[in-house]
């Protein structure tokens, strides 16, 4: 399971006006693998995210899922295809909508009720509602919020708010789900719940994540693999061991305190 290849990404490169922020940059990415990408700052991490869900276009390259080429495909169709992400800063929904509303939300690709469906169908909408509502609670309890369902989203520590945005993103039943600095703003506990979290994700869904991260301590105990970038080039890869001696990624990221 883990060797096939589930994303493929073969010599992108992104450039905004000026400024190239992915260079020819190549790597896979494994059925039930956890692939984490790491670098310094504005080493291009995000933007690798951006091209693969749709966000960014790449100037050049070939972005292949599931074994179909999807470079020039829009974000919502790569949605369906089975790609979901989580973003850097929280994107939920705040205003009077409750935790339970959010995860809904997000079964949206997944549903069929559109609007002549509401109208003048309003059994059926009203079972897919139940059926939405039903998957929403079990994606909440997955992640541990089940209690906290009839609260308002704004109303959630941090790190639940973290918790809730990947329950919604896990609603939309991805096979390969991309996490942008989970642990940012999370402290050692949450840190580490985090961690178990993903590998729960992978073992239990059988979900592959790619996970783009600055905390060392989530990668190494939680990913398979480490794709390390620089300048928007690949500058090594492999597993977590070998990573921690590459003296290259020593001198450029990771620093003598890291030198297993």
């Amino acid at each position: 399971m883990m060797n096939e290849t589930l994303l493929e990404i073969d010599e992108i490169t992104k450039v905004f006006g000026g400024l190239v922020a992915v260079s020819g940059l190549s790597f896979r990415v494994s059925r039930g693998q956890i692939k984490a990408i790491i670098g310094p700052n504005g080493a291009g991490k995000t933007t690798c995210l951006n091209l693969i869900n749709g966000i960014y276009l790449p100037t050049n390259g070939e972005i292949t899922f599931k074994g179909q080429t999807i470079t020039d495909s829009k974000a919502h169709v790569r949605a369906s295809l089975g790609i979901g992400r989580t973003f850097q800063n929280t994107r939920l929904f705040t205003v009077d909508m409750s935790v339970l509303e959010n995860v809904m939300a997000g079964r949206h690709i997944r549903t069929e009720a559109g609007i002549t469906t509401v109208l003048f169908r309003w059994r059926l909408a009203n079972r897919e509602y139940r059926r939405t509502r039903k998957d929403a609670l079990r994606w909440l309890e997955f992640v541990g919020l089940s209690s906290k369902a009839d609260l308002r989203a704004e109303d959630l520590t941090f790190a639940e708010q973290r918790a809730l945005e990947l329950a919604r993103a896990l609603a939309s039943e991805p096979e390969l789900l991309l996490v942008d600095e989970f642990a940012a703003g999370l402290h050692v506990a949450e840190t580490e719940n985090a961690s178990k979290q993903f590998l729960k994700i992978r073992d239990e869904l059988g979900i592959s994540i790619c996970l783009v991260e600055h905390n060392m301590d989530l990668v190494m105990n939680t990913a398979d693999d480490i794709l390390v970038i620089n300048y928007g080039k690949k500058l090594a890869e492999g597993p977590p061991a070998e990573i921690q001696r590459n003296q290259d990624v020593i001198e450029a990221y990771l620093g003598e305190g890291m030198h297993a």
